[in-house]
């Protein structure tokens, strides 16, 4: 940052990292990719070795699984779509949960320094998720025709106005929630990296001047530790608010009428 003492900010160039396998292939593996599969490959890891090592008793680590687990179970699902739909949404909704949190807190990991959902493909996917989940929940509880009619054509809507408001419906539900859902999550981790990078990227380079700047170090780098901490939160809440707008997705979805 302070090899040529000019400073470098942080720029969207940060989110396209140099091929590191398979380049000029669609298999293209970059640091990116290997952040996203260290973090999935840790969840899977603390899923299956708390999976084994359930006790009538539990210990610390069973009782932080048996936490978040139930946070999902109690805060998300029972409490959008009740008990009975809840349980049989409960597996996506957790899966989608722990997946999102747990590549959202690779941004603050020393070493992988970038969000696993910074990146268009893993929102991307896990919008396409939810949204294939909303429509099969609403397809399997009304059918087709009915789910339509649910969806595009509010009750009490007058006759002359339908086609309008079934038009602006189906923009708003089958296109504008998938894309919120994605663009959301997206940007959020983006901006948290950005801001990162530049904190800690200031506090190398005013440190690297050798001169009075290098005083304003300390300072950038204090906003850096505080931004950290503000960065778990968000990671946590990006994934709570992806989660619970899903299963209110869901719910709508299956509604009797909206």
């Amino acid at each position: 940052m302070a090899a040529d003492n000019e400073f470098h900010p942080p720029s969207i160039s940060d989110f396209f990292p140099e091929v590191l396998l398979f380049e000029g292939t669609p298999f293209a593996f970059t640091r990116i990719s290997m952040v996203q599969l260290i973090a999935t490959a840790v969840l899977v890891l603390i899923l299956v070795i708390g999976a084994r090592r359930m006790t009538v008793v539990p210990g610390r680590f069973q009782s932080v699984l048996e936490l978040g687990f139930g946070f999902v179970r109690e805060q998300v699902a029972y409490q959008v779509l009740g008990e009975k739909d809840g349980k049989r949404f409960l597996p996506i909704l957790t899966s989608l949960f722990f997946g999102i949190l747990f590549l959202n807190l690779t941004g603050i990991i020393p070493f992988l320094n970038i969000a696993g959902t910074a990146v268009a493909g893993a929102p991307l996917m896990f919008a396409l998720v939810a949204y294939v989940v909303f429509v099969y929940a609403g397809l399997k509880k009304h059918g087709l025709g009915r789910f339509l009619k649910n969806s595009l054509v509010p009750s009490g809507v007058p006759i002359v106005i339908v086609p309008l408001i079934a038009l602006i419906e189906l923009i708003s539900i089958f296109v504008a929630r998938p894309f919120s859902l994605f663009l959301r999550l997206l940007a959020n981790m983006m901006v948290g990296h950005l801001m990162l990078v530049l904190f800690f990227a200031a506090t190398q380079f005013f440190l690297m001047s050798f001169n009075w700047f290098s005083i304003l170090s300390a300072g950038t780098l204090a906003m850096g530790f505080a931004f950290t901490l503000f960065e778990i939160f968000v990671a946590a809440l990006q994934a709570y608010i992806f989660t619970i707008l899903t299963a209110v997705y869901i719910q709508l979805a299956v509604a009797e009428e909206h």
